[in-house]
């Protein structure tokens, strides 16, 4: 019986950390030889980390992450590990590299270039022509990084059809949205049953920037039966054992890929790269580690319950709390501050703060005005002690009384507009930068994806800030998010009369959102038709929407590009977020 023992080792790189990156890496591999794993596949890119950007214009950078990933070859004694990392000849390249008992053997090169949404890989690499196969003891392996396997055909087809591959294994540095997952999950199950052969699915995890990266590795079997799975937004070593006797009875009694190799006669071979046969290890500690040690006698593998299941709130408040924290921690802050204004959105973000940093290290401050409500101080207050956080009350009035005074002659003639209002809101991102330059805080931003896409912000007020953890969630969604966390503590943080009062900015006296903008549940489905799928106002106004209130909608959004040129990062959880996602002219007179 030919077996083999699988291991994917899920981890969280730092994009530059090249030396703590490669510490990760030198430590699964230790850990895959304690479980007598055959072979060890590591996500994309995981030694630079991913998305690197134009570190990857600099020569210093590349020679230093091709250093650090054959440093590693020395590691490899007795086994088979992928690496994902960069390489070069003339050109750059997206490279898995094949590092086999001691020796850098040689590497797959990303064939597929993705080029949308957040990614600009033709920007840096060139794509490769061949995808080789790699034979280990007579088992055929083939390697594809990320987008090489999402399109049927491909190097994928040509490594089974062309080179015999029994095994995939699929490097990936795949961004989190919300529900990706499960599709992700089908289409790589569809690859396993129709290529009949064993697919291992290996991603990263952990926030970079706006992007988050779930993990949820996977390893199929030939029928598209998933053997195990990594758990979802945490590192994670996930380990199988996988029969290829299995897989060749399959392809037996299962014409498909002989037909299709018949109709590819004549076409250009595989590579193939024979490993040598493995030296196996060097003492009797060590006697787990070899490649002649077959499954049956290595050590028992521990019994794994699947990952628990997640509705989408609890799945996009995971993101969030994970996006927060990578972004917080990797670029060496400590401490987040936020203003609390008794909303919904603030409280949101000072839960998700404190889950992903805990409590000690979230500041939150209360900033009232005359048209603050005492609904709104109270619920702020009750929050902050409910959370455990430190707070301060830093009332703006007599500073705002001290601005109206200082601007009474160039305002003389003049009524009170939203100038007035945004001069309240700029006081207060004003109070939190002072105190993040003072303490070296990071300020977080609260405005959700709903405000910011209509322009209902404030540049240099409430934008004013390090990151944005809500940017890219509609309020709808906010609502959502804050009941799921209240359900899952004992006592709810958040007071229920948060989640009731109608949201408003309290800029002026019984001021409420919807004085400026529609119902948030028809907003936001507008918001999603244009912002996210590109719909003119006529189609969306087909689908029962009332055209001028479309076109109004679409105007606002039109004509805040530069405000949200000026917004800090924030959080990606849907397929199309406001940044990198979506990149329009700030200078633009088209009216769809």
């Amino acid at each position: 019986m030919r077996q083999l023992r699988l291991a994917l080792a899920q981890l969280n790189p730092t994009v530059g950390d090249l030396d703590a990156n490669f510490q990760q890496v030198a430590s699964s591999i230790e850990r895959a030889r304690e479980r007598a794993v055959d072979v060890l596949a590591f996500p994309e890119m995981v030694i630079p980390g991913y998305m690197p950007e134009d570190l990857l214009l600099k020569p210093s950078f590349i020679e230093r992450s091709i250093e650090r990933t054959r440093a590693l070859a020395p590691l490899t004694r007795g086994m088979t590990v992928l690496v994902g990392t960069v390489e070069r000849d003339i050109d750059l390249y997206n490279a898995a590299v094949v590092l086999h008992d001691g020796q850098w053997i040689g590497s797959h090169r990303k064939r597929y270039l993705p080029n949308y949404g957040v990614f600009d890989e033709n920007r840096y690499f060139m794509p490769a022509r061949r995808s080789p196969v790699f034979v280990r003891d007579g088992t055929v392996i083939g390697v594809s990084i990320c987008e090489d396997i999402w399109y049927p055909g491909g190097p994928v087809e040509e490594q089974v059809i062309r080179g015999g591959a029994e095994i995939i294994f699929n490097l990936s540095a795949s961004p989190y949205h919300a529900g990706k997952a499960q599709g992700r999950r089908r289409m790589l199950c569809t690859r396993a049953a129709d290529n009949l052969a064993i697919v291992c699915y290996v991603n990263l995890v952990g926030g970079q920037d706006e992007v988050v990266f779930d993990g949820a590795s996977l390893i199929m079997d030939e029928q598209g039966q998933v053997l195990a799975e990594g758990e979802m937004f945490e590192e994670d070593f996930v380990v199988a054992d996988v029969d290829l006797d299995a897989v060749f009875n399959a392809r037996l009694h299962d014409p498909r890929l002989r037909k299709e190799r018949a109709l590819d006669e004549g076409a250009e071979p595989t590579p193939r790269l024979e490993l040598p046969v493995a030296r196996g290890p060097e003492s009797p500690a060590e006697s787990s580690g070899g490649v002649a040690v077959s499954v049956a006698t290595k050590p028992a593998l521990e019994t794994r319950l699947a990952p628990v299941a997640r509705d989408l709130p609890a799945e996009v408040y995971d993101a969030l709390v994970l996006g927060a924290r990578d972004y917080v921690r990797k670029n060496r802050f400590e401490t987040v501050v936020l203003g609390l204004s008794g909303g919904v959105d603030s409280a949101l973000c000072a839960c998700i703060a404190c889950d992903a940093l805990s409590p000690k290290h979230v500041v939150g401050v209360s900033m009232p005005s005359q048209y603050t409500s005492g609904a709104s101080r109270e619920d702020a207050e009750v929050l902050a002690r409910a959370l455990g956080i430190r707070y301060y009350l830093l009332p703006i009035q007599e500073v705002f009384d001290a601005y109206l005074r200082a601007l009474q002659a160039p305002f003389i003639g003049r009524e009170s507009d939203t100038t007035e209002e945004n001069l309240q809101a700029r006081i207060r991102g004003n109070y939190l930068m002072g105190l993040s330059n003072k303490f070296g805080w990071l300020v977080l931003t609260t405005g959700n994806k709903s405000e910011l896409s209509v322009g209902y912000s404030t540049l240099y007020g409430d934008m004013a800030g390090g990151f944005a953890v809500l940017k890219d969630v509609y309020k709808t969604m906010v609502y959502q998010l804050t009941m799921h966390r209240n359900a899952r503590a004992g006592t709810p943080p958040i007071p229920e009369r948060t989640l009731t009062r109608p949201p408003s900015a309290e800029l002026r006296p019984d001021q409420t959102d919807q004085d400026t903008l529609p119902p948030y549940d028809v907003l936001d489905p507008i918001l999603r038709f244009y912002v996210e799928e590109d719909r003119s106002a006529r189609e969306i106004s087909e689908l029962g929407y009332e055209e001028g209130l479309v076109r109004r909608v679409i105007s606002m959004v039109d004509r805040s590009e530069y405000k949200r040129r000026q917004s800090p990062p924030g959080i990606k959880i849907t397929p199309r977020a406001l940044g990198k996602d979506r990149r329009l002219p700030i200078t633009n007179r088209w009216q769809g």
